[in-house]
């Protein structure tokens, strides 16, 4: 998290009651959701690399750990683009993430079916009501996890999520789409910051 989540409590007052995080590769982010007081149990992760979700989904302190490849439509058959680095994975081709991280490569790829947030959501009956904080690391199909959820964000105060400002990815999801379409909902982005001149980063919204 570019953003410190730390900092984003005292500053913004935030009150996070659970968390739906998607696109949780190894859970990295569990220590910082402790230290701000968030229960294990109110935390519910997405991953949609099969083999790091079978990895991780033993672990005692990962309590809800779901497998799915999120995106708009449900039981889309795509690629997934596994990179050798784990966290660029991503059902879209590389742009100019290819020249900025020459060391990041696709290695393999893997046919599989999509899944709608919602419909995620509503087969392993989550508790949307309660969870308030939307965290998305997706690799530039961000804003299709959100409209794929859209019943569901009135439930939501705050969403973390990476974005992108040029096409990191080819047909990525920009951050002015992303700014329009939570503005119609009610969120004002509040904080932003881009990993140097690479074109991506994260961006923290706050209903209001």
């Amino acid at each position: 998290m570019l953003i410190k989540l730390s900092e984003l409590v005292p500053k913004y007052d935030l009150k996070i009651k659970g968390i739906l995080h998607v696109g949780a590769h190894d859970c990295e982010e569990l220590s910082k959701y402790i230290a701000i007081g968030v229960n294990i149990n109110d935390i519910h992760w997405v991953e949609g690399n099969k083999s790091v979700y079978e990895k991780n989904k033993t672990r005692s302190e990962i309590v809800h750990l779901h497998h799915a490849l999120i995106d708009e439509t449900d039981d889309n058959n795509v690629i997934f683009n596994i990179a050798n680095n784990g966290q660029s994975s991503s059902i879209l081709d590389f742009g100019t993430h290819s020249k900025n991280h020459p060391g990041v490569r696709y290695v393999k790829k893997v046919e599989c079916k999509t899944k709608r947030l919602d419909t995620l959501i509503d087969e392993n009956d989550i508790p949307i009501q309660q969870i308030n904080f939307l965290n998305l690391d997706i690799q530039g199909v961000e804003l299709r996890a959100m409209k794929s959820m859209e019943k569901y964000l009135k439930h939501v105060d705050y969403i973390y999520t990476e974005i992108n400002e040029e096409d990191v990815y080819l047909n990525c999801d920009h951050l002015k789409e992303i700014d329009d379409y939570l503005k119609s909902f009610g969120f004002i982005r509040k904080e932003k910051k881009i990993w140097g001149n690479c074109g991506w980063g994260d961006a923290f919204y706050m209903k209001e």
